[in-house]
């Protein structure tokens, strides 16, 4: 069994900052052994708050490894956050900008390195109101097809009762509950080798997604709404 992975300073920072976060929900990690504890990964995971990064990297530390996660690049500017994001081996993401494609090398990058990429194929916090995904971004395909990694996902429920911009809401008591559900890694196999059109990238973000859609509706014990919102960009298309 692999020991934990070293982060270094700026790992730190953000494990002391983000630890106390999680502290404001009770934790239930189902799944949590298909985390490879070496090599490199690709998870891929749903979006329902802002506070999901912060409980998306201590669960992922919780497991010994240090996620490299894809955001926004307004995440990367941000005062304090942004310099321990990109401390931390934080990749972020320029979308609709001449520096698009320097996000996906850098995710690239990782995973030859043998780390581990944490993405939100959905780009932002879905607006669908009762938070099932919405249609995504198909970068999270490009890379599962390029890189033979496991693809993993995952679903996560419940930071959306904490915290909600979009509703400004905030609520730490009575204290609840976030659950991080992780899927078997998806079988990629038929996909490998074929030419990345935009229509096989999109058939494969759709799978994935699924994937974590199903996982969500486990947890919920609800059924998904029969087709997605649309995602805030057509540039996903």
């Amino acid at each position: 069994m692999a020991g934990r992975e070293k982060g270094g300073f700026w790992v730190g920072a953000a494990a002391a900052l983000f630890y106390p976060v999680t502290w404001l929900a009770r934790r239930v990690y189902l799944g949590a052994e298909r985390i490879p504890r070496e090599g490199a990964a690709l998870l891929v995971l749903n979006h329902v708050s802002h506070m999901d990064p912060a409980v998306d990297a201590v669960f992922v530390h919780r497991n010994k490894r240090v996620p490299r996660f894809m955001a926004k690049d307004s995440v990367a500017s941000a005062p304090v956050f942004g310099r321990i994001f990109l401390g931390s081996g934080g990749i972020p993401v320029y979308r609709g900008s001449a520096s698009a494609g320097d996000s996906l090398r850098a995710a690239h990058q990782a995973l030859r390195d043998g780390k581990i990429v944490v993405i939100y194929p959905e780009g932002t916090v879905t607006k669908e109101p009762g938070h099932w995904p919405k249609r995504s971004f198909t970068g999270a395909a490009r890379l599962a097809l390029e890189n033979d990694v496991p693809v993993i996902p995952i679903a996560r429920w419940g930071t959306q009762d904490i915290l909600d911009f979009y509703k400004k809401k905030v609520r730490f008591f009575p204290r609840g509950t976030v659950t991080h559900s992780v899927g078997e890694p998806i079988d990629l196999s038929a996909y490998r080798g074929t030419e990345p059109t935009a229509a096989v990238l999109r058939e494969v973000t759709e799978l994935m997604m699924d994937r974590v859609t199903e996982l969500l509706a486990d947890i919920r014990g609800e059924r998904p709404p029969a087709t997605k919102p649309p995602a805030d960009d057509t540039t996903s298309k």
